[in-house]
C-alpha cells in the first residue's frame, strides 16, 4: 500500500539525504578541495622557499653556560643565561625519553612529522567538549617551533611550523629530532634541556634520575611555570601522576614499576641549592678570569673550567670559615632583632604581613630568617618563610635571655613582630642565632705547585662579595715574624741563640717620643729563639731584625717569600708584621717552608675546554723538582719548619695538638689592639691560611687572638683536609748538624760562627737565672758580651737609646707612622 504523501516526505527528511544539503556538502567539499590545493601551492611557492636553513639543528650548538668544575668532576657553577648541559640520545635514560613520549608525542617513531591521527583524534575530542583542550604538535613540530619560530598562535606561523616539521623530518633521523629536543625544550628556571632541569631539581645528573623524576620534569616542557615542582608543588605532583598512568596506559612501564614510581616521595631542591658544594668566591674568580680572555662568549659557548678546587675541602673549608665566625660572633653577645613590625589580628592580614618582612631578608644558608609570634623569658615561638611555626626554649635561650627580659632596649627586646635569625644544632634543635657582621676568609694551597685546594673569601658571597682571600691587604702580625727568623738564620742564629726580652726604646725622629715595643706580658729576660717564637715575643722579633739589619731583612723577605717589597715597611716595625699581605700571598709565603726552599705561583684554573672536550688553554704549574725556582736553602726550611713545629705544639699554636699529628707547623698572628687575627701554617702537603677581621678595620676584642680568632677555624679545616694522609717525617737534610737536640747549621755552631745571644749582658743573665730584675738598661742590639769575631751581621753591644745609624734603625720621622701600627705579639 503506498504511504501518505506527508509520510513519504517526512522519511524522505529522516532517513535519506536532503538534496539541498547534500548538494551543500558537495559544493564545500569542493571549496575545501579548491582551497586545500591552492594553500599547497601558496605554501610550495612562496613559503617553501623561504624556510629557515636547518644549519641549527644539522649543526647544533645552543647556547651553553659557562660550567666551573672542581678537581674530581663536581659541578661547582654556572655562568649564563641558559641553564643547559648538552647529553646524547643514548646517555639520556630510558624511563626519561619514554616519559616524554608518553605525554608528548607517545607515536614519535610512527609518523612523518605531522600525527594526522592525534590532529583527528583531537579535532574530535575538542568537539565533543565544545571547547580547545588537547594540541596536535609532535616534537617534531616543536623542535621546529622552539629553534625557529616564535609562538604567536597565528595560522601562517602553524603552516610555518608544519612545513619544517616536514623539512626536518627529511633531513635528521627520528633520533636526532629527540636528542635536539630533549637539550633545547625550556623547562623553567632558567633550565634549557631535560640534563639540566635534572641539575636544577633534582641536584642529579640526568643518567640518575629515577622513574618518577623522570615523570616530573616530562611534564614541565606543557607549561614550565605551572607545572614548576619548586613554585607550585602540589601541580607538579597531580601533573606527574597523570603521566605515570600515561605511561602505564601506553605499555611504557609495568604496573609494579608505576605503583613504587606513584608512591616515592620527592625531594626538590630550593632555589639556589643546586650545586652541592660551596664555592661561590672561587666561581667569581673563575668567571672574572675567563672573560678577561674570552669576553661575551664566556656566557654562551659552552667553556668547562676545571679548577684544581678539591670539592670535599672546599666544603670543609666553608663549614670551618662558618662555624668559626658564628662562634666569634656568639662570643661577643645578641644585638638584637633586624626589624620588628606589628603583627596585625586578621589571620590573612598577619600571613600577609609576615611575608612582605620576609622578602627583605632573605634566608643566608642554613641561617634562616623567623618572625616572633609569642616570646617570653621561658619560650619564643616564631614562623619560618615556609609557614612552619617553631618553638625555642631551654637552653637554647641562654643566647638572648637579656633581649627577653622587661627590662631590655626596645632595639634588642624579641617580642611579638621581631624578625629573628634561628638554625638548627647538630640535634636538630631549634636556637636563635645572628647574622654576623665579622669576616674570615681561609685559603689552601699544595706547597708542591700551587695548585689551590680550598678558598673561601668571606662568610657568605650573596652577603658580601668581596673575596678577602685576594683582595684585601691587612696587616700580617706575628705571622710575619717566622721570616724575619728565616733570614736571621743566614746571618748566623739558630733556634737556640739567645736574645733578651727586655724593656727597649727607639728614636722615632725630631719631636716625636720614642718608640717603645711593648708585649702583652712582662719581659722575661733573655730566652732562646725557639722560646721566643712558641710565644711570639715581640721584643725579642724586634732586636734580632735590628741586629741583622732591616735593609738586609727586607731585600732578603722580598727577594725569597715572594712579598711586595713596597708593602714590607723598611723600619723596625717590620719585625711586627707592621706591613700588608693578604691571605693567598701569605700561603705561597708559608709554601716556601712546605716545600724545602722553592717559590711557587697559586693558581686555580687547571684547563679550560669548550663544549665538546676540545682543550682551550692548560696550566702549566712551575712544580718543585720540576721548574720551580729554589729560593732559599733546604736546610733554612728544615730549621724554620722545626721552629714552627714548637709553636704548633707547645706555644700559641698548641690548639693543633688536638688532630692528633707530629707534622704540623704553624704561627699564630694578632695585629695591634686585635684589629685582624690569624693563623698561617702548614703539613707537607698543604699550606694553609685563615684570617678574621672586620671590612672597616676595629678592635675584634681586648681578649681575642690569632689563637681563639683563626687557629679553631684552620684546625676543623685541616682535621678533615689531611684526613687519611701519612704523617711526613722530614729527613736532615746537608748542612744541618744536630747538637744537645737543637738543629744549627753546619757553618754556624756553638764556637763556630753562631750569634749566641744578642743584647745580653751578664748581669741579664745573672738575673734572669736568679730571677732577679736588673737595674740597668739592657743592650739592644748586638751579639751580646761573646760576639763571634767577623760573623755577617754581628755589632757590638750598644745602648738601646743610641743615636740612629742608616740601616740598622728606625732613623726619621717617615717610620712613625709605622710605628702606630705594631702588633701585640700573638
Amino acid at each position: 500500500m503506498p504511504l501518505p504523501s506527508s509520510t513519504a516526505s517526512l522519511r524522505r527528511q529522516r532517513g535519506f539525504l536532503n538534496p539541498n544539503i547534500a548538494k551543500f556538502i558537495g559544493l564545500s567539499i569542493v571549496g575545501l578541495g579548491i582551497a586545500g590545493a591552492l594553500l599547497v601551492v601558496y605554501a610550495l611557492i612562496f613559503i617553501n622557499p623561504r624556510l629557515p636553513s636547518l644549519d641549527l639543528i644539522t649543526d647544533y650548538r645552543p647556547k651553553v653556560p659557562l660550567r666551573i668544575w672542581s678537581q674530581d668532576k663536581v659541578l661547582l657553577g654556572e655562568f649564563g643565561e641558559e641553564k643547559r648541559s648538552l647529553v646524547k640520545l643514548d646517555d639520556i635514560p630510558a624511563d626519561m625519553k619514554n616519559a616524554v613520549l608518553a605525554i608528548e608525542d607517545y607515536r614519535f617513531y610512527e609518523h612523518g612529522g605531522i600525527d594526522w591521527i592525534g590532529i583527528a583524534r583531537a579535532l574530535a575530542t575538542d568537539v565533543l567538549r565544545g571547547k580547545a583542550s588537547q594540541g596536535a604538535s609532535t616534537i617534531t613540530m616543536q623542535v621546529a617551533r622552539n629553534v625557529f619560530l616564535t609562538k604567536e598562535k597565528t595560522f601562517s606561523r602553524k603552516l610555518y611550523e608544519v612545513l619544517l616539521a616536514n623539512k626536518i623530518e627529511q633531513t635528521l633521523t627520528k633520533d636526532q629530532i629527540l636528542e635536539v629536543y630533549m637539550n633545547q625544550i625550556y623547562l623553567g628556571q632558567r633550565a634549557f634541556g631535560f640534563a639540566a632541569a635534572a641539575r636544577t631539581y633534582f641536584g642529579k645528573d640526568l643518567k640518575d634520575v629515577t622513574l618518577a623524576e623522570a615523570a616530573m620534569l616530562a611534564g614541565l616542557p606543557k607549561a614550565p611555570s605551572a607545572y614548576n615542582p619548586i613554585v607550585n608543588p602540589k601541580r607538579a605532583h597531580i601533573r606527574q601522576q597523570y603521566i605515570l598512568q600515561r605511561m602505564l596506559d601506553v605499555g611504557f612501564i609495568t604496573q609494579a614499576q608505576y605503583d613504587k614510581a606513584a608512591k616515592e616521595e620527592l625531594k626538590v631542591r630550593a632555589p639556589g641549592s643546586q650545586y652541592t658544594v660551596h664555592a661561590e668566591y672561587v666561581n667569581e674568580m673563575v668567571r672574572q678570569m675567563v672573560y678577561a680572555q674570552y669576553k661575551e662568549d664566556t656566557y654562551t659557548q659552552g667553556y668547562n673550567v676545571y679548577t684544581t678546587i678539591n670539592a670535599a675541602d672546599q666544603q670543609a673549608a666553608y663549614v670551618a670559615v662558618r662555624k668559626g665566625v658564628m662562634d666569634y660572633d656568639r662570643r661577643h653577645g645578641y644585638r638584637g632583632p633586624e626589624e620588628t613590625i606589628e603583627l596585625p589580628a586578621n589571620a590573612d592580614d598577619r600571613a600577609s604581613a609576615i611575608d612582605d618582612v620576609m622578602d627583605d631578608h632573605p634566608d643566608n644558608d642554613d641561617i634562616l630568617a623567623a618572625v616572633v609570634v609569642a616570646a617570653s623569658p621561658k619560650q619564643i615561638d616564631a614562623v619560618l618563610r615556609s609557614g612552619d611555626k617553631i618553638s625555642i626554649k631551654g637552653d637554647a635561650l641562654r643566647f638572648v635571655a637579656s633581649a627577653l627580659s622587661d627590662k631590655a632596649k626596645k632595639e634588642v627586646r624579641i617580642a611579638p613582630g621581631a624578625l629573628i635569625r634561628v638554625m638548627q644544632d647538630a640535634k636538630q634543635n631549634w636556637q636563635v642565632v645572628q647574622l654576623p657582621q665579622v669576616e674570615a676568609a681561609l685559603v689552601s694551597v699544595v706547597p708542591q705547585d700551587g695548585s689551590i685546594r680550598s678558598l673561601v673569601g668571606g662568610f657568605d658571597f650573596t652577603q658580601n662579595n668581596f673575596n678577602h682571600v685576594t683582595q684585601a691587604w691587612r696587616q700580617p702580625g706575628s705571622t710575619f715574624k717566622p721570616f724575619i727568623y728565616s733570614a736571621a738564620l743566614e746571618k748566623g742564629y739558630a733556634p737556640s741563640s739567645i736574645v733578651n726580652d727586655a724593656p727597649v726604646s727607639y728614636p722615632a725622629g725630631p719631636g716625636q717620643p720614642n718608640w717603645e715595643p711593648k708585649d702583652d706580658e712582662t719581659p722575661a729576660g733573655p730566652m732562646t729563639v725557639r722560646t721566643a717564637l712558641q710565644k711570639s715575643v715581640n721584643l725579642v722579633a724586634i732586636r734580632t731584625l735590628d741586629n741583622i739589619g732591616v735593609p738586609y731583612a727586607k731585600d732578603f723577605i722580598t727577594g725569597t717569600y715572594g712579598f711586595d717589597p713596597d708593602k714590607v715597611p723598611p723600619y723596625l716595625p717590620m719585625a711586627l708584621g707592621a706591613g700588608q699581605t693578604n691571605p693567598l700571598q701569605l700561603s705561597a709565603a708559608y709554601s716556601v717552608f712546605a716545600n724545602g726552599g722553592y717559590k711557587i705561583q697559586p693558581y686555580l684554573i687547571a684547563q679550560i675546554t669548550d663544549a665538546r672536550g676540545k682543550v682551550l688553554s692548560k696550566a702549566e704549574p712551575l712544580v718543585v723538582g720540576d721548574g720551580a725556582p729554589r729560593v732559599v736553602a733546604e736546610r733554612n726550611s728544615y730549621m724554620m719548619t722545626n721552629l714552627l713545629k714548637s709553636v704548633a705544639q707547645r706555644g700559641t699554636g698548641a690548639r693543633s695538638n688536638s688532630i692528633g699529628r707530629g707534622d704540623l707547623a704553624g704561627k699564630t698572628g694578632t695585629t695591634n689592639d686585635a684589629v685582624d687575627g690569624w693563623f698561617a701554617g702548614y703539613q707537607r702537603t698543604l699550606a694553609t691560611v685563615v684570617w678574621m677581621g672586620y671590612d672597616q678595620p676595629k678592635s675584634l676584642g681586648g681578649m681575642e687572638f690569632g689563637a681563639q680568632l683563626a687557629l679553631p677555624i684552620w684546625v676543623d679545616y685541616m682535621s678533615k683536609a689531611l684526613k687519611g694522609v701519612p704523617e711526613f717525617d722530614q729527613p736532615v737534610p746537608d748542612g744541618i748538624r744536630i747538637i744537645d737536640g737543637e738543629p744549627y747549621y753546619d757553618n754556624f755552631t756553638p764556637n763556630n760562627g753562631l750569634v749566641t745571644n744578642v743584647g745580653v749582658t751578664v748581669v741579664d743573665a745573672i738575673s734572669n737565672f736568679f730571677g732577679w730584675t736588673p737595674s740597668q738598661t739592657p743592650a739592644a742590639s748586638g751579639s751580646g758580651n761573646q760576639p763571634a769575631p767577623n760573623v755577617p751581621g754581628t755589632s757590638p753591644a750598644s745602648p738601646a737609646t743610641a743615636p740612629a745609624t742608616p740601616g740598622s734603625r728606625t732613623q726619621n720621622e717617615n717610620a712613625k707612622r709605622f710605628l702606630d701600627n705594631t702588633n701585640q705579639g700573638h
